[in-house]
């Protein structure tokens, strides 16, 4: 542990990044990783997880190669985006919200707001935005990943 107040004040600021590199290294946030952070950092493994865990882009369990994003924001639901997506990927792939198929390939979240508005319905693989989504392009898409 830092004892240095500055020191400790700056490593907490550096916390969020570290946990990025970490979970974009292992693809998601174990146990281990958690560990691996707080020694790096200077801070207990407690302090991590509660800090891992506050936000939801950090993930706590394992994830799948395509974490798949839904949008259900307003926009998305206005252009009936929302349900029917996340109800057409969800049979699609055969797994609910929050889960992940059985091969470890894709992963399906819904979430909020992916701050696409404008091109509404939308959805995010991994780190890539796709746009202006219609069932076609969905399945075009995940036929393409599942492929790979």
């Amino acid at each position: 542990m830092a004892t240095n107040p500055q020191a400790a004040t700056q490593n907490r600021s550096r916390l969020l990044a570290a946990l990025y590199i970490a979970q974009e290294q292992y693809g998601w946030l174990s146990p281990q990783a958690i560990q691996r952070v707080a020694g790096r950092l200077g801070l207990s493994p407690g302090q991590v997880r509660a800090t891992a865990s506050f936000y939801t882009m950090f993930k706590l369990e394992p994830q799948g190669k395509y974490r798949i994003q839904v949008c259900e924001g307003l926009s998305c639901y206005l252009v009936d985006g929302a349900e029917t997506i996340i109800d057409h990927v969800s049979r699609k792939l055969k797994i609910k919200p929050g889960g992940t198929t059985p091969d470890g390939r894709f992963t399906l979240e819904v979430v909020q707001c992916i701050a696409s508005c404008g091109t509404a319905p939308a959805l995010r693989i991994n780190d890539e935005l796709y746009e202006r989504m219609t069932l076609e392009s969905i399945d075009a898409l995940l036929e393409r990943l599942g492929s790979e």
